[in-house]
């Protein structure tokens, strides 16, 4: 019996100690996934605090925070991947500037893309600066409480018209206010302010006035709900004018800058200009039209009348989807006012190079503080254009080189165009230093002041 309990003490030791060899080789084999296990909780653990979602408290946004807001305008968990792209830094000219965008329906923006001309006329800028915002990841925050502005995206330009393909745009009141309502039902900050800290998009060729004719667009005047906040607006006068009675800032109208590179890889800025004077587009022989308004003012007719045939003026009348690579040929470039006083032709010139010749009245023009107008374009005033050719003449012997010069610098086509990224300098860049310098509109800015 002793022998027996003896042999059995034996095995037991043996078998304690090939369980802690056991043991100690199932540590060593799994000792990596431990120590990666260790680390990514780690790492994901730091991500969370820097890259804190909107807490639960904060969601509740009712007026008085007590009702949970609509889902559908809250930022989505798709949208929020995009925070997690490489980032451009944010520039140091705009500080810690923060702007939220409203997630609103699709019908309020994304649906009207469908028509592929909604991204590249004339008025697109709505849709580019939207895109340039979405994708300026450290100006734009996920959390409204951290942000000075708001943005609403909707756009109104992208209703073409079946009869004559032109922007129909009779919508637009009914769906701005639509989209007010929704954002001020569910959130309170519209509600705080009355929207002085929101920012529109109106590109048409009265503003925010949402008319094409500038009796109807006075006439009916800036909506009421609109009064209060800020357009980015391609109109924009000298004077006192009921469609910019807003806090406004005058952007360029939208050309598309790939078209631009494709016509420069063609036909280089320094190139050989083998036409003067050059305009295509609408002049009318008579410029009563049939609702007996003068279209122009009759300044187009009286560029037609006067120098059809002159050999130093290139003018058609058709169009032609190839009119940039006549742009880039021409050392004057006419920019004459149609039933607005703005016109696409102005970027399209400083782009390509064609001194721009402004033959609109009290015109104010985008980022004149950036954009030396003066030095890089002439103005012709409406009641000159029977000089018009004198004019050029002498400016062609005298400075045209200093003005060339002067509008060839890079950074000044640079700043008329959008960008699906913004790009430092371009025309987002512009509008957000513009944005940057009426803070004073900030409800978040105004609350710390005073707190302090």
């Amino acid at each position: 019996m002793a022998l027996e309990l003896q042999k059995l003490t034996q095995n037991m030791r043996i078998l304690h100690k090939g369980g802690r060899q056991s043991d100690k080789t199932l540590f060593f084999k799994y000792y990596k996934w431990i120590l990666w296990f260790t680390f990514t909780l780690y790492f994901l653990t730091s991500f969370f605090i820097t890259n804190k979602p909107i807490p639960l408290s904060k969601s509740r946004v009712s007026a008085s925070k007590s009702s949970v807001a609509s889902r559908v305008l809250f930022e989505s968990a798709k949208s929020n991947k995009t925070r997690h792209k490489s980032k451009p830094k944010n520039p140091a000219s705009f500080k810690d500037l923060k702007i939220y965008i409203y997630e609103l329906p699709s019908e309020y923006n994304e649906d009207w893309l469908s028509n592929q001309r909604c991204r590249n006329h004339l008025f697109a800028s709505e849709v580019a600066i939207h895109r340039a915002l979405m994708n300026t990841y450290d100006l734009r925050t996920f959390d409204p409480y951290e942000a000075d502005f708001f943005f609403l995206p909707v756009y109104v330009s992208c209703n073409f018209s079946t009869v004559n393909g032109f922007p129909a745009i009779g919508h637009a009141r009914s769906l701005l206010s639509s989209a007010i309502q929704l954002i001020s039902s569910n959130y309170p900050f519209w509600n705080r302010t009355q929207g002085s800290d929101h920012i529109f998009v109106a590109s048409h060729d009265y503003g925010a006035c949402f008319h094409a004719m500038e009796d109807r667009a006075i006439d009916d005047g800036i909506p009421e709900f609109l009064k209060r906040s800020i357009i980015l607006q391609t109109f924009g006068v000298d004077y006192k004018h009921p469609c910019q009675d807003v806090e406004n800032v005058v952007i360029p109208p939208y050309i598309p800058p790939e078209s631009v590179r494709k016509t420069l890889e063609k036909s280089p800025l320094t190139g050989n200009r083998d036409i003067m004077v050059f305009f295509r587009g609408k002049m009318e022989v008579n410029p009563k039209n049939v609702s007996g308004k003068f279209y122009s003012k009759k300044v187009r007719t009286d560029i037609w009348r006067r120098y059809n045939g002159d050999r130093r003026f290139y003018l058609q009348r058709s169009r032609y989807a190839g009119y940039q690579s006549e742009i880039v040929r021409s050392v004057f470039c006419l920019c004459p006012l149609g039933w607005a006083p703005w016109s696409p032709r102005l970027v399209e010139s400083v782009a390509l190079g064609c001194v721009p010749v402004i033959i609109a009245d009290g015109i104010r023009l985008p980022f004149a503080s950036v954009v030396r107008w003066p030095e890089i374009s002439l103005r012709v005033a409406e009641r000159d254009v029977g000089k018009l050719g004198r004019i050029l003449e002498e400016v062609a012997r005298t400075n045209l080189s200093t003005i060339q010069r002067n509008l060839w610098d890079p950074s000044v086509s640079k700043a008329l165009l959008f960008n699906e990224h913004m790009q430092e300098g371009d025309a987002t860049w512009q509008v957000l230093e513009s944005l940057y310098n009426k803070l004073q509109r900030s409800y978040r800015r105004r609350s710390m002041v005073s707190s302090q």
